[in-house]
């Protein structure tokens, strides 16, 4: 359901991830900020107890500590990037 192909610098991770229709990402945390940039579908995310929808061509910021988790609502492609 889920795939990443992950490229890790020395203070950023730059992650590609396929998320099938349905795929769920638990609820966590990161202790640096990210960045989620949506290339293709719909992905449900909770971030600090907020709902929304991001979609294609837009882009999600999840400060740092922020509790969050993802449900894919369709096929999705994305771009994510995290502070190490």
């Amino acid at each position: 359901m889920v795939s990443r192909k992950v490229v890790t610098g020395d203070s950023l991770t730059l992650a590609q991830v396929y998320l099938k229709r349905g795929a769920h990402v638990p609820l966590h945390l990161h202790d640096k900020e990210q960045m989620v940039y949506v290339l293709k579908g719909r992905v449900r995310w909770l971030v600090a107890g907020q709902e929304m929808i991001v979609t294609q061509g837009e882009v999600l910021r999840v400060p740092s500590g922020v509790m969050h988790q993802a449900e894919a609502l369709d096929d999705t492609f994305q771009i994510s990037l995290c502070q190490k």
